[in-house]
């Protein structure tokens, strides 16, 4: 054979270096970012939180004033009711990525508009491809109908897996919703969101006990 046929196969270590560095171009890019108005009303961008190597991935509306003001996700009063749930079902907040659809705060934490999760999709779907994610917990009405592509309500689609591009997907009310709807009775959305979270926990085990040849290909 001669030299020139042969063909270069990085290394994984070469693979890892690679994605790192992309992983830092996109921080940068997310931090610098001034795609849409929003960029004129933030403190800062939220790029996410958590490790790249994940198979696990919760996405979230839009940053509220306390994420807009600490620069990370879900650390307000709906992130830190998202830490209960998380903590309750077993699961390590520092094991996971979470994210928002859009990055940057959406004036009085309205809805972000259409032109600005569009806007923003670049970044979120560039996560999505260095992360690898096995399953993606979608929290609420906007990630599920952004990801999905759906006109359905949360309520209907709570608790439902989905295939999305070869990954899993899973609908959760947003911890927001559940601090408006305290009650834990059986049938109400806090019960719901515990069978969910359940639900997920048992799934992501599955995946973590196969054999780590499966996952040669992330690095």
């Amino acid at each position: 054979m001669r030299h020139e046929d042969l063909i270069y196969a990085p290394s994984t270590e070469e693979r890892r270096t690679k994605r790192l560095q992309a992983w830092e171009t996109l921080i940068e890019a997310v931090r610098e970012c001034r795609k849409c108005p929003l960029c004129n009303s933030r403190t800062q961008s939220v790029f996410g939180d958590g490790p790249i190597d994940t198979d696990l991935m919760f996405i979230g509306e839009a940053p509220g004033a306390d994420e807009d003001a600490q620069g990370k996700p879900f650390v307000g009063r709906a992130g830190q009711l998202l830490n209960r749930i998380l903590e309750a079902a077993g699961i390590a907040r520092e094991s996971i990525f979470i994210t928002n659809v859009v990055k940057c705060r959406p004036p009085n934490n309205r809805v972000p508009a259409v032109e600005e999760m569009m806007r923003c999709d670049p970044y979120l779907q560039s996560q999505i491809s260095l992360i690898q994610p096995k399953i993606i917990v979608c929290l609420g009405s906007t990630p599920v109908k952004w990801i999905l592509k759906t006109t359905e309500g949360i309520t209907n689609l709570r608790g439902r897996w989905f295939d999305w591009k070869g990954i899993k997907v899973i609908p959760m009310f947003h911890p927001s919703y559940l601090l408006r709807n305290p009650s834990s009775k059986i049938g109400s959305p806090k019960h719901l969101t515990w069978l969910d979270i359940q639900k997920v926990k048992e799934e992501w085990e599955k995946m973590r006990t196969r054999s780590p040849e499966s996952d040669a290909g992330r690095n």
